[in-house]
């Protein structure tokens, strides 16, 4: 009987969240298209990079295939998917004129994907935090409902630029390898990478967890065997010589034929993209498609330490408190020479390894100009003072990893230093797709901290979209109005 009952309340609560999601839906589309009016009424015209895409996207509207602006450096992905959603609307609606394939409608197509982005980071939280299925309905909601409004991602769902489907296609990727869909997995992997290249590095990282997930075993099976119960798998060995015993492991497990097989039985259509990419990269001569002078790879490796700032500062409601400070106090009284070697390592590579992009020092629109101005130019010391910051910022992202195992939580890192390090420019849009994997796997934050997040993430949409729409200028030499932004 009372499992019965059990059964019949969890189903009501399950109809519950799936109204108030619908409910929820519908809100976020509704105020989104609301702004949406407002920006587009208020930048008519393609701005920024949209001057290059909105004309390569009208090409392919017109059937145009073979022609391409050697000013882009993503792949055609965008275009492809905007062509494929206008072309049968227009069709069955029966439009003609300017309004096919204007700037509004290309536009638009974001604000599709904005949806789709709240859908997927909510069926992502669902799955990543099942043992907490019971009594968090409103907080599962309400995180999803959060990181769609993330500041970064939220502000391009308004312009055409290729970020809010990029994103789509690689939280669709990972979630179909968590359903373990890894042949429509690797497929949507294709689709992210055609949005922008670097996604390889997450199409990656899904192939990363299925061979993490081996190497845990594997690992776990070893340390039974020599009942060596003071380094359990779940934690990160802080010792060199846990370090060296992590990678020994490694060595072993990759060099032995049949753990290689058991990974390959499973991860093969991830290493068929990852093939397909290389051959593109050969072919290519490169990863980026057209201008490549505006993107050379290059050891920024300060580019790391700046997403931990950025990443300190966005999850600051859900990420910090009391507790997780003093463990910090505690962790340095413990491991003091840890913490110097560390310090010592980013001092130097913030001292030799800092590039600086022609972009960030010229354009005055970005918002991170504003940042490398007012902070990092005010005297030639400001990076390397920063460095405590960074130290305590990294301490504090990789405490989040806590619970996660131990080569799930190296993958991770590895392509995160993919993704970072070789940028030249700092740009915050970067940033996004790792810091919404970095935010999805923290613990689920209780409903006071998610709710104060929402609250920052509001206050500084709301800020930034206030300065895009109203605060305009122009430069000296051109008569097209400028604006601030990401």
């Amino acid at each position: 009987m009372h499992s019965v009952l059990h059964r019949i309340s969890s189903s009501n609560m399950e109809k519950f969240e799936g109204y108030i999601f619908t409910a929820l839906c519908s809100t976020n589309f509704l105020i989104s298209c609301l702004l949406f009016s407002r920006v587009t009424r208020e930048q008519r015209v393609p701005y920024m990079d949209e001057i290059f895409h909105i004309p390569q996207a009208q090409k392919y509207c017109h059937g145009k295939f073979n022609e391409w602006d050697p000013m882009i450096t993503t792949l055609p992905g965008l275009y492809l998917v905007s062509v494929g959603i206008i072309k049968p609307v227009v069709w069955l609606a029966d439009l003609t004129g300017q309004v096919v394939c204007s700037t509004a409608m290309l536009r638009f197509i974001n604000l599709l994907f904005n949806c789709g982005n709240l859908y997927l980071l909510y069926l992502l939280i669902c799955k990543l935090h099942l043992r907490e299925k019971t009594r968090t309905t409103s907080r599962r909601v309400l995180s999803a409902l959060s990181l769609s409004t993330f500041p970064v991602l939220y502000f391009f769902n308004f312009l055409y630029y290729t970020d809010a489907g990029s994103t789509f296609f690689t939280l669709f990727t990972y979630l179909m390898t968590l359903y373990g869909c890894h042949k429509a997995s690797a497929l949507l992997g294709v689709c992210s990478v055609l949005f922008r290249q670097t996604n390889i590095v997450w199409v990656a990282f899904c192939a990363g967890t299925l061979v993490a997930a081996k190497m845990d075993e594997a690992w776990r099976v070893e340390h039974t065997k020599k009942r060596d119960e003071k380094s359990p798998p779940s934690q990160v060995p802080l010792s060199f010589s846990g370090a060296k015993k992590v990678v020994l492991f490694t060595l072993e497990f990759l060099t032995s034929p049949s753990h290689v097989k058991a990974v390959l039985l499973v991860a093969w259509p991830y290493a068929v993209v990852g093939v397909g990419f290389l051959g593109f990269v050969v072919l290519n001569d490169g990863i980026v498609v057209g201008d490549r002078t505006s993107h050379e790879a290059c050891l920024n490796f300060p580019q790391l330490l700046y997403f931990f700032s950025f990443t300190l500062f966005f999850s600051l409601p859900v990420s910090l408190c009391y507790h997780r400070a003093l463990r910090f106090l505690q962790a340095l009284k413990k491991q003091p020479l840890f913490f110097l070697f560390v310090t010592c390592v980013s001092l130097l590579l913030v001292w030799k390894f800092t590039f600086v992009h022609k972009y960030l020092l010229a354009d005055n629109r970005h918002f991170p100009f504003y940042v490398w101005k007012r902070l990092f130019q005010r005297h030639e010391l400001v990076r390397f003072l920063l460095v405590p910051a960074y130290v305590f910022a990294g301490w504090n992202f990789l405490d989040s990893f806590k619970s996660r195992s131990l080569f799930w939580s190296l993958a991770f890192l590895a392509c995160l230093l993919a993704a970072t390090v070789p940028q030249k420019l700092l740009e915050f849009r970067y940033f996004i797709v790792p810091y919404l994997m970095y935010r999805l796997h923290m613990p689920l934050p209780s409903l006071t901290r998610l709710v104060v997040e929402f609250l920052l993430y509001t206050v500084v949409n709301a800020a930034t979209l206030y300065i895009f729409i109203t605060k305009s200028f122009h430069w000296p030499d051109s008569t097209a109005t400028q604006r601030f932004m990401w």
